[in-house]
């Protein structure tokens, strides 16, 4: 999971990236980076760290230029560690690309040897994302063997090569030095992309709805998935369909946690599909604890917040903050290593006792994970005085590795792979758990746009939408997993 954006304007582009990137933050904290393009070369910074931390004053006066990208980079995939793998990745031929990327790729590989062996490209770093800029080099130049400039039809021609060779999830966001910007979206449409325009021509493609209008971008639509766009210098949109096959299946974990809640993705309120989902969660809360039994309904800040308040209404419960977070420490799902998440937790959350106290409390969280910071919340509210103490999830039990882009890829990470909700809630230390159904979830989200009919929802149903990943593929994923987040213990 990454955040990538992409402008191409009229006026200097700088400010703007800086300010979307500023909104993307929450998808990934390791890394960021900035290129922009005036007269034909690239100019680019990049390093570890949050957006407000890679970028001072001196950084953003050498980037100049009308066009450019960027991305803030959560690490699923090569070493975490590395500064070389930041994003935007650069290749000087053909014409010099740069490229910005979110998602995994599941034949990384194969296609890394593949590139070397047949293509003749040299891949410098273990990052997938450096791999898909060869293979789109690679097909940009086969596009354009007849000499001449790249435009659409080149450019349109190379990803139709780039999707029958890729596998696996991408979003990706390309400029080509001194002809255009090139945006495309896996067949699967499986990670999020839209572009819009703003007041002076200008033209932004993002992953989320919140970087464009944050922005002053009107948002035009999103990317159908296996679609390109290819947008001239001169602010000239082209677009075609580019898969042979395409099939929208949205990951529907960027409803449950990912994305903020005020983005709207392929025609989804972020916002009201977590409003749904707390109103199927209040009918299996009733299922399992009588209502009588709570006093008060708190939610664990902050995307459970849009479920925990309807469920709350739901049940005619009081809804209570009774978690301050301190928003000064990075989210505990994207941290590198358990250690860090474990100790993160009392960081990030201060607790109001008041509102714990003598009370059966109902804590509802987006997901359960690794189940690290959930055991922790719940001792926490034992601490503050709770009688007892509840906890709802507004997902349900997630059980199998993800391979698509999320710090989830191995079954000994997931406390609920391979135990009953009664061994999970036992780890917990809760007094009853309730998870959300697998069903219920899928048409609580695609009920805000029935045009949504499928999703990618294999970390809790174990369907790999695209149907290439096998027992011996997760094993594999997982050995090429960053150091330092392939941790053996459960950590949410």
């Amino acid at each position: 999971m990454c955040g990538i954006v992409g402008v191409v304007g009229r006026a200097p582009v700088n400010q703007t990236l800086y300010d979307a990137l500023l909104l993307l933050q929450h998808r990934g904290q390791d890394a960021a980076g900035i290129v922009t393009q005036q007269g034909g070369k690239f100019f680019m910074h990049k390093a570890r760290g949050m957006v407000r931390d890679v970028f001072r004053t001196r950084n953003m006066r050498a980037l100049p230029g009308t066009s450019g990208l960027g991305q803030v980079r959560y690490p699923t995939a090569g070493n975490a560690d590395s500064e070389q793998e930041a994003q935007p990745f650069y290749t000087s031929a053909p014409f010099g690309v740069v490229l910005v990327h979110n998602g995994n790729l599941t034949n990384a590989q194969a296609l890394r040897q593949e590139l070397l062996a047949d293509d003749h490209r040299h891949i410098n770093t273990d990052s997938d994302s450096e791999v898909l800029l060869g293979v789109l080099a690679h097909e940009l130049q086969q596009a354009t063997r007849g000499g001449g400039q790249l435009g659409p039809e080149q450019a349109f021609a190379a990803v139709a090569a780039v999707h029958r060779r890729l596998r696996g999830s991408y979003a990706v966001i390309a400029h080509v030095a001194g002809c255009g910007m090139l945006v495309f979206r896996d067949p699967f449409g499986i990670r999020p992309l839209c572009f819009g325009r703003g007041g002076e021509g200008d033209v932004m493609a993002a992953s989320e709805s919140v970087a464009l209008e944050g922005t002053g971008h009107v948002l035009e639509r999103d990317l159908a998935p296996g679609e390109a766009l290819f947008v001239a210098l001169d602010g000239t949109v082209h677009a075609r369909q580019c898969a042979d096959q395409p099939s929208l299946s949205p990951c529907i974990f960027e409803f449950v946690y990912l994305a903020r809640p005020d983005s709207v993705l392929d025609g989804i309120s972020v916002y009201q599909a977590r409003l749904n989902l707390g109103q199927t969660l209040a009918k299996r809360v009733v299922s399992t604890v009588p209502p009588d039994e709570i006093d008060v309904v708190i939610p664990i800040p902050e995307s459970s917040r849009p479920s925990a308040n309807e469920l709350a209404r739901m049940l005619g419960k009081p809804y209570r903050e009774g978690f301050v977070k301190n928003r000064y420490v990075g989210r505990t799902f994207i941290m590198p290593g358990q250690a860090v998440r474990k100790r993160s937790v009392r960081q990030k959350l201060g607790l109001i006792a008041s509102e714990f106290a003598g009370r059966n409390v109902l804590l509802v969280d987006d997901s359960i994970v690794r189940g690290t910071t959930s055991q922790e919340i719940v001792q926490m509210a034992r601490d503050a005085g709770a009688r007892k103490v509840y906890l709802a999830s507004a997902a349900p039990p997630v059980r199998h590795p993800n391979v698509y882009g999320i710090d989830m890829p191995t079954r000994e990470e997931l406390v609920a792979h391979g135990r009953s909700i009664e061994e999970v809630r036992q780890i917990i230390g809760a007094d009853a758990l309730i998870y959300q159904d697998v069903q219920a979830m899928k048409q609580a989200i695609a009920s805000v746009n029935p045009r949504v009919t499928r999703f990618d929802a294999s970390c809790f149903d174990g369907v790999y939408v695209t149907g290439d990943i096998s027992e011996g593929d997760l094993a594999r994923l997982n050995a090429e997993r960053p150091r330092e987040l392939a941790v053996p213990d459960s950590a949410d």
